[in-house]
Protein backbone atom coordinates (compact mmCIF):
# COMPACT_ATOMS: atom_id res chain seq x y z
CA UNK A 1 0.00 0.00 0.00
CA UNK A 2 2.85 2.25 0.54
CA UNK A 3 4.72 1.42 -2.34
CA UNK A 4 1.38 2.18 -4.33
CA UNK A 5 0.56 5.64 -2.79
CA UNK A 6 4.64 6.38 -3.37
CA UNK A 7 4.16 5.55 -7.16
CA UNK A 8 0.68 7.68 -7.27
CA UNK A 9 2.43 10.86 -5.77
CA UNK A 10 5.64 10.28 -8.40
CA UNK A 11 2.58 10.86 -11.23
CA UNK A 12 3.32 14.34 -12.53
CA UNK A 13 -0.01 16.60 -12.87
CA UNK A 14 -0.92 17.18 -16.56
CA UNK A 15 -4.02 19.08 -17.31
CA UNK A 16 -4.12 18.25 -21.17
CA UNK A 17 -4.45 14.81 -23.30
CA UNK A 18 -1.65 14.84 -26.07
CA UNK A 19 -3.23 13.45 -29.50
CA UNK A 20 -1.13 12.35 -32.31
CA UNK A 21 -1.88 13.85 -35.97
CA UNK A 22 -2.41 10.46 -37.38
CA UNK A 23 -5.28 9.87 -34.46
CA UNK A 24 -6.40 13.47 -34.27
CA UNK A 25 -6.94 13.67 -37.97
CA UNK A 26 -9.51 10.90 -37.94
CA UNK A 27 -11.73 12.86 -35.38
CA UNK A 28 -13.55 15.15 -37.80
CA UNK A 29 -17.63 14.20 -38.43
CA UNK A 30 -18.58 17.51 -40.18
CA UNK A 31 -16.32 19.57 -42.54
CA UNK A 32 -16.53 19.02 -45.67
CA UNK A 33 -14.62 22.01 -47.99
CA UNK A 34 -12.33 22.01 -51.15
CA UNK A 35 -9.81 24.87 -51.69
CA UNK A 36 -8.15 25.81 -54.87
CA UNK A 37 -4.33 26.60 -54.44
CA UNK A 38 -4.79 29.89 -55.16
CA UNK A 39 -7.32 29.94 -52.26
CA UNK A 40 -5.01 28.29 -50.05
CA UNK A 41 -1.88 30.47 -51.24
CA UNK A 42 -4.40 33.62 -49.57
CA UNK A 43 -4.12 32.07 -46.52
CA UNK A 44 -1.10 31.37 -46.05
CA UNK A 45 2.10 33.58 -44.68
CA UNK A 46 5.03 34.09 -46.05
CA UNK A 47 7.38 31.49 -45.96
CA UNK A 48 4.36 28.97 -44.17
CA UNK A 49 4.17 26.22 -45.91
CA UNK A 50 0.23 25.17 -46.22
CA UNK A 51 -1.70 21.96 -48.00
CA UNK A 52 -5.06 20.79 -48.33
CA UNK A 53 -3.90 17.83 -46.05
CA UNK A 54 -2.82 20.27 -43.72
CA UNK A 55 -6.26 21.75 -44.15
CA UNK A 56 -8.35 18.37 -44.29
CA UNK A 57 -6.20 16.45 -40.93
CA UNK A 58 -5.49 19.98 -38.35
CA UNK A 59 -7.88 22.32 -38.85
CA UNK A 60 -11.16 20.23 -40.16
CA UNK A 61 -11.07 18.10 -36.60
CA UNK A 62 -10.15 21.71 -35.09
CA UNK A 63 -13.19 23.19 -36.31
CA UNK A 64 -15.29 20.33 -35.30
CA UNK A 65 -13.76 20.76 -31.61
CA UNK A 66 -14.75 23.99 -31.68
CA UNK A 67 -17.91 24.09 -32.82
CA UNK A 68 -19.08 21.45 -29.94
CA UNK A 69 -17.98 24.14 -27.70
CA UNK A 70 -19.37 26.84 -29.61
CA UNK A 71 -22.94 24.98 -29.51
CA UNK A 72 -22.91 23.98 -25.80
CA UNK A 73 -22.73 28.02 -25.47
CA UNK A 74 -25.41 28.81 -27.92
CA UNK A 75 -27.42 26.20 -25.90
CA UNK A 76 -26.72 28.38 -22.68
CA UNK A 77 -27.25 31.30 -24.12
CA UNK A 78 -30.89 29.69 -24.94
CA UNK A 79 -31.57 28.40 -21.45
CA UNK A 80 -30.51 31.52 -19.76
CA UNK A 81 -32.95 33.74 -22.32
CA UNK A 82 -35.81 31.44 -21.23
CA UNK A 83 -34.70 31.70 -17.30
CA UNK A 84 -34.54 35.24 -17.70
CA UNK A 85 -37.80 35.43 -20.07
CA UNK A 86 -35.73 37.32 -22.67
CA UNK A 87 -34.88 37.63 -26.02
CA UNK A 88 -31.54 39.00 -26.20
CA UNK A 89 -29.39 37.80 -29.14
CA UNK A 90 -26.08 35.98 -27.86
CA UNK A 91 -23.04 37.12 -28.43
CA UNK A 92 -19.94 36.17 -30.32
CA UNK A 93 -18.26 33.55 -29.23
CA UNK A 94 -14.75 34.51 -29.13
CA UNK A 95 -11.27 32.23 -29.82
CA UNK A 96 -7.69 33.74 -28.75
CA UNK A 97 -4.72 32.60 -31.02
CA UNK A 98 -1.19 33.12 -29.28
CA UNK A 99 1.93 32.11 -30.17
CA UNK A 100 5.61 33.22 -30.86
CA UNK A 101 6.94 35.75 -33.67
CA UNK A 102 7.07 33.59 -37.04
CA UNK A 103 5.56 30.62 -35.53
CA UNK A 104 2.33 30.87 -37.84
CA UNK A 105 -0.63 32.33 -36.07
CA UNK A 106 -1.38 34.86 -38.85
CA UNK A 107 -2.04 31.13 -40.61
CA UNK A 108 -3.70 29.47 -38.43
CA UNK A 109 -6.08 31.91 -37.68
CA UNK A 110 -7.26 32.55 -41.31
CA UNK A 111 -7.20 29.03 -42.14
CA UNK A 112 -8.90 28.68 -39.20
CA UNK A 113 -11.47 31.44 -40.16
CA UNK A 114 -11.95 30.22 -43.58
CA UNK A 115 -12.94 26.31 -42.02
CA UNK A 116 -14.96 27.57 -39.20
CA UNK A 117 -17.26 29.99 -41.90
CA UNK A 118 -18.29 26.81 -43.28
CA UNK A 119 -19.65 24.91 -40.65
CA UNK A 120 -23.29 24.08 -41.02
CA UNK A 121 -25.10 26.91 -39.83
CA UNK A 122 -22.16 29.17 -41.60
CA UNK A 123 -21.22 31.54 -39.15
CA UNK A 124 -20.00 35.12 -39.66
CA UNK A 125 -16.11 34.60 -38.82
CA UNK A 126 -14.37 38.10 -38.10
CA UNK A 127 -10.37 37.87 -37.36
CA UNK A 128 -8.56 40.53 -35.44
CA UNK A 129 -4.83 41.24 -34.89
CA UNK A 130 -3.83 42.44 -31.66
CA UNK A 131 -1.22 44.48 -33.62
CA UNK A 132 -3.76 47.36 -34.21
CA UNK A 133 -3.76 47.70 -30.68
CA UNK A 134 -0.36 48.59 -30.93
CA UNK A 135 0.90 52.04 -29.80
CA UNK A 136 1.33 54.82 -33.10
CA UNK A 137 4.98 54.68 -33.36
CA UNK A 138 5.33 58.08 -32.23
CA UNK A 139 4.02 57.23 -28.76
CA UNK A 140 6.65 54.17 -28.69
CA UNK A 141 9.08 56.71 -29.10
CA UNK A 142 8.16 59.19 -26.64
CA UNK A 143 8.18 56.70 -24.16
CA UNK A 144 11.68 54.84 -25.16
CA UNK A 145 10.30 51.97 -26.08
CA UNK A 146 10.37 51.55 -29.90
CA UNK A 147 12.97 48.63 -29.77
CA UNK A 148 10.28 46.41 -27.38
CA UNK A 149 7.48 46.57 -30.37
CA UNK A 150 5.75 43.31 -29.77
CA UNK A 151 6.75 43.80 -25.85
CA UNK A 152 3.26 43.78 -23.09
CA UNK A 153 3.56 47.71 -22.26
CA UNK A 154 3.89 48.71 -26.22
CA UNK A 155 0.21 47.88 -26.62
CA UNK A 156 -2.69 49.80 -25.33
CA UNK A 157 -4.05 47.28 -23.61
CA UNK A 158 -6.94 49.31 -22.03
CA UNK A 159 -8.23 49.88 -25.93
CA UNK A 160 -7.94 46.17 -26.47
CA UNK A 161 -9.63 45.38 -23.38
CA UNK A 162 -12.31 47.92 -24.22
CA UNK A 163 -13.15 46.47 -27.54
CA UNK A 164 -13.51 42.99 -26.27
CA UNK A 165 -15.85 44.47 -23.01
CA UNK A 166 -17.98 45.89 -25.56
CA UNK A 167 -18.16 42.80 -28.10
CA UNK A 168 -19.14 40.81 -24.81
CA UNK A 169 -21.70 43.86 -23.73
CA UNK A 170 -23.94 43.30 -26.89
CA UNK A 171 -22.37 46.45 -28.55
CA UNK A 172 -20.79 44.53 -31.76
CA UNK A 173 -20.54 46.86 -34.11
CA UNK A 174 -16.55 48.41 -33.21
CA UNK A 175 -14.11 50.16 -35.35
CA UNK A 176 -10.92 49.10 -34.47
CA UNK A 177 -7.05 50.49 -35.49
CA UNK A 178 -5.30 49.12 -38.54
CA UNK A 179 -1.62 48.25 -38.39
CA UNK A 180 0.24 48.14 -41.93
CA UNK A 181 3.78 46.00 -41.53
CA UNK A 182 5.21 47.81 -44.43
CA UNK A 183 5.10 51.15 -42.84
CA UNK A 184 5.79 49.92 -39.33
CA UNK A 185 3.32 51.63 -37.89
CA UNK A 186 -0.76 52.48 -37.01
CA UNK A 187 -2.74 53.83 -39.99
CA UNK A 188 -4.50 57.02 -38.95
CA UNK A 189 -7.06 57.22 -41.82
CA UNK A 190 -7.86 53.76 -41.87
CA UNK A 191 -10.21 51.24 -39.71
CA UNK A 192 -10.95 47.72 -39.41
CA UNK A 193 -14.79 46.97 -39.11
CA UNK A 194 -15.85 44.89 -36.87
CA UNK A 195 -20.21 44.41 -37.63
CA UNK A 196 -21.97 41.44 -35.46
CA UNK A 197 -19.91 38.49 -36.00
CA UNK A 198 -21.16 34.69 -34.66
CA UNK A 199 -17.28 33.87 -34.25
CA UNK A 200 -14.43 36.58 -33.32
CA UNK A 201 -11.20 34.97 -33.37
CA UNK A 202 -8.31 37.06 -32.02
CA UNK A 203 -4.52 36.58 -33.05
CA UNK A 204 -1.48 37.56 -31.75
CA UNK A 205 1.58 37.36 -29.44
CA UNK A 206 0.31 39.19 -26.58
CA UNK A 207 -3.04 37.75 -25.98
CA UNK A 208 -2.62 35.28 -23.32
CA UNK A 209 -0.22 37.17 -21.67
CA UNK A 210 -0.91 38.79 -17.96
CA UNK A 211 -1.97 42.39 -18.32
CA UNK A 212 0.67 44.94 -18.22
CA UNK A 213 -1.83 47.27 -17.09
CA UNK A 214 -3.88 45.24 -14.38
CA UNK A 215 -3.62 47.90 -11.79
CA UNK A 216 -5.97 50.45 -14.31
CA UNK A 217 -8.43 48.05 -15.10
CA UNK A 218 -9.18 46.23 -11.86
CA UNK A 219 -7.13 43.24 -12.78
CA UNK A 220 -9.11 42.53 -15.85
CA UNK A 221 -6.85 40.33 -18.83
CA UNK A 222 -7.56 39.87 -22.49
CA UNK A 223 -7.65 36.33 -22.14
CA UNK A 224 -10.77 37.06 -19.26
CA UNK A 225 -12.83 37.37 -22.62
CA UNK A 226 -12.10 34.15 -24.49
CA UNK A 227 -14.61 31.29 -24.74
CA UNK A 228 -11.77 29.02 -26.12
CA UNK A 229 -7.69 29.73 -26.61
CA UNK A 230 -5.20 28.69 -28.73
CA UNK A 231 -1.39 28.69 -28.21
CA UNK A 232 0.99 27.94 -31.44
CA UNK A 233 3.82 26.43 -30.37
CA UNK A 234 7.11 25.47 -31.97
CA UNK A 235 10.54 24.52 -30.63
CA UNK A 236 12.90 27.78 -30.31
CA UNK A 237 15.52 26.66 -32.56
CA UNK A 238 12.54 25.89 -35.14
CA UNK A 239 11.23 29.79 -34.47
CA UNK A 240 14.25 31.00 -34.84
CA UNK A 241 15.67 29.61 -37.98
CA UNK A 242 11.72 30.45 -40.02
CA UNK A 243 12.32 34.10 -38.43
CA UNK A 244 15.28 34.51 -40.58
CA UNK A 245 14.48 32.78 -43.35
CA UNK A 246 11.32 35.13 -43.41
CA UNK A 247 13.94 38.07 -42.79
CA UNK A 248 15.53 36.98 -45.83
CA UNK A 249 12.01 36.79 -47.63
CA UNK A 250 11.17 40.39 -46.69
CA UNK A 251 14.56 41.12 -47.78
CA UNK A 252 14.26 40.08 -51.18
CA UNK A 253 10.84 41.68 -51.77
CA UNK A 254 8.92 44.22 -49.45
CA UNK A 255 11.89 45.77 -47.97
CA UNK A 256 12.75 46.71 -51.65
CA UNK A 257 10.07 49.15 -51.17
CA UNK A 258 11.22 52.81 -50.71
CA UNK A 259 8.12 53.32 -48.24
CA UNK A 260 8.68 50.32 -46.52
CA UNK A 261 10.47 51.03 -42.53
CA UNK A 262 13.17 48.74 -42.64
CA UNK A 263 14.37 49.50 -46.43
CA UNK A 264 17.29 50.00 -45.07
CA UNK A 265 18.11 46.67 -44.79
CA UNK A 266 17.71 46.23 -48.71
CA UNK A 267 20.96 46.41 -49.66
CA UNK A 268 22.14 43.55 -47.19
CA UNK A 269 23.66 40.64 -48.64
CA UNK A 270 22.89 37.17 -47.84
CA UNK A 271 25.42 36.96 -44.72
CA UNK A 272 24.45 40.10 -43.88
CA UNK A 273 21.18 39.58 -43.70
CA UNK A 274 21.17 36.71 -41.67
CA UNK A 275 23.42 37.97 -39.12
CA UNK A 276 20.80 41.25 -38.92
CA UNK A 277 17.71 38.63 -38.36
CA UNK A 278 19.91 36.89 -35.90
CA UNK A 279 20.62 39.79 -33.59
CA UNK A 280 17.23 41.11 -33.87
CA UNK A 281 15.52 37.84 -32.87
CA UNK A 282 18.24 37.39 -29.62
CA UNK A 283 17.86 41.27 -28.26
CA UNK A 284 14.18 41.36 -29.03
CA UNK A 285 12.12 38.44 -30.30
CA UNK A 286 13.84 35.80 -27.87
CA UNK A 287 13.77 37.63 -24.70
CA UNK A 288 10.08 38.54 -25.32
CA UNK A 289 9.46 34.60 -26.46
CA UNK A 290 11.10 33.49 -22.86
CA UNK A 291 9.53 36.36 -20.55
CA UNK A 292 6.28 36.87 -22.20
CA UNK A 293 4.96 34.40 -24.40
CA UNK A 294 6.58 30.77 -23.85
CA UNK A 295 5.41 31.21 -19.52
CA UNK A 296 1.32 31.73 -21.01
CA UNK A 297 1.68 28.08 -22.92
CA UNK A 298 -0.20 26.30 -20.40
CA UNK A 299 -2.95 29.28 -19.98
CA UNK A 300 -4.51 28.01 -23.20
CA UNK A 301 -7.56 25.45 -24.03
CA UNK A 302 -5.29 23.91 -26.60
CA UNK A 303 -1.94 24.19 -27.79
CA UNK A 304 -0.96 23.46 -31.69
CA UNK A 305 2.41 21.41 -31.57
CA UNK A 306 4.38 22.21 -34.49
CA UNK A 307 7.26 19.92 -36.03
CA UNK A 308 10.49 21.59 -37.89
CA UNK A 309 8.41 21.21 -41.29
CA UNK A 310 6.24 24.21 -39.76
CA UNK A 311 3.69 21.63 -39.78
CA UNK A 312 1.50 20.43 -36.78
CA UNK A 313 2.71 17.12 -35.27
CA UNK A 314 0.52 17.10 -32.00
CA UNK A 315 -2.41 18.29 -30.72
CA UNK A 316 -2.41 18.94 -26.93
CA UNK A 317 -5.77 19.77 -25.10
CA UNK A 318 -7.14 20.38 -21.90
CA UNK A 319 -9.32 17.92 -20.18
CA UNK A 320 -12.39 18.47 -19.33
Amino acid sequence: MAEANKTKKNVKANPFQSIKREVWKELNGKITLQLSQEQIKGLQALNEPLTMQEIEEVYFPLAHLLDIHRQEYLNLHHKTNIFFNKEERSLPFIIGIAGSVAVGKSTTARVLQKVLSFLPDRPKVELVTTDGFLYPNKKLVERSILNRKGFPESYNTRLLLKFLANMKSGDCYQEIPVYSHLEYDILTDEKQVIDYPDILIVEGINVLQVNSQAKKNSGVYVSDYFDYSIYVDAKEKNIRKWYVSRFETLRKTAFQNETSYFHKYANLNLMQSKSTALNIWKEINLPNLERNILPTRYRADMLLVKGKNHFVKEIKVRKI
